[in-house]
């Protein structure tokens, strides 16, 4: 009867959540694994510095921001940036600019990853795959500084390129001085610099994949191509999402150094983008106020095109960030 009565004590426990033995405190996972958590605080600190921190400084886009004064004792002018950024025809301007060249590099740039991956790997010699490999990932390593010094020696007008074309008796042809052909030529230096270090990410997602799958597939005589539609395809496709998400989450925001090296002032009516725009008007004007509007202005936009695009992807079945 005793033993009874024990048993169906332990089932109301079970029953209504009472553990059985005592739950272990935190010190008691920190000591267990005492060096995990000490390598986890550089990453936090690195977090908490550069991400969180600076973000006391928000505050400028609604003051008058004053250097002697400082960030706190600076007066408040409640909207008065944001009307005055908003009332600028030069802001639409680089927002118009930087919308047209992430939504280049989104669809020239975006598949060009995918596309290198499924070639190497569809390489068979494995030692001419290596080479291939690192001969692509070369110039995600080199500075935009370099980079767009090489642009200028080639591509100038004097550069390499057209005294090539002009010595075979062409025309030269203004890759950097005329604002079309500038925007072709600021998408494909893209796509050469970023496209190989895009496909390790793709490479790796391959590497998951059940060889079962190509070896029946093999045995239903499937070509090559097929087997990259209905299996490679499928395979990534939760890598290619999320990657997806990301980019159009960042399809406000543009990296200062790659416009910056790139543009000149005949071409500026399509180089000139927000982080050009909050350099010279921001750093180099020494309106702060004004730089830090932009800039949470394009935050706020990254931050809702990332969220849509996540609970659209949602909608339709993907697995999203979150």
């Amino acid at each position: 009867m005793q033993t009874m009565n024990s048993s169906v004590a332990l089932d109301k426990q079970e029953s209504v959540g009472i553990p059985l033995q005592k739950r272990k405190g935190l010190f008691y996972y920190i000591k267990q694994d005492f060096l995990l958590y000490l390598m986890l605080l550089v990453p936090i600190a690195y977090i908490v510095t550069f991400k969180y921190a600076p973000m006391y400084g928000i505050q400028i886009a609604f003051k008058d921001y004053n250097i002697f004064q400082g960030v706190s004792l600076s007066p408040w002018n409640h909207f008065e940036t944001f009307k005055l950024i908003f009332s600028s025809p030069q802001f639409f301007q680089v927002v118009r600019n930087t919308l047209m060249l992430n939504f280049l590099d989104l669809v020239l740039g975006f598949p060009a990853p995918i596309i290198l991956a499924i070639l190497i790997n569809e390489l068979v010699w494995n030692k001419f795959k290596k080479i291939s490999q690192t001969i692509l990932y070369l110039p995600h390593f080199l500075s935009w500084v370099i980079i767009g010094g090489i642009v200028a020696q080639l591509l100038s007008p004097t550069g390499m390129l057209n005294s090539l074309i002009s010595h075979m008796g062409g025309q030269s042809l203004p890759f950097l001085t005329n604002k079309y052909a500038w925007v072709a030529t600021y998408s494909f230096i893209g796509v050469w610099q970023n496209a190989g270090w895009g496909t390790i990410l793709y490479l790796a997602a391959m590497t998951g994949i059940d060889k079962q799958l190509y070896e029946a597939a093999d045995a239903d005589g499937a070509g090559r191509f097929r087997k990259i539609w209905h299996i490679t395809l499928p395979g990534i496709r939760p890598t290619i999402v999320i990657l997806l998400i990301l980019q159009l989450g960042n399809i406000m925001a543009i990296n200062f150094d790659r416009p910056f090296n790139i543009q000149n002032n005949l071409v500026m009516d399509f180089a000139d983008v927000i982080s050009t725009y909050v350099y010279r008007v921001g750093i180099q004007s020494a309106n702060f106020s004004v730089g830090a509007a932009v800039g949470l202005f394009q935050s706020v936009i990254c931050l809702i095109f990332l969220v849509t695009s996540n609970f659209i992807t949602r909608k339709f079945g993907e697995n999203g960030i979150w």
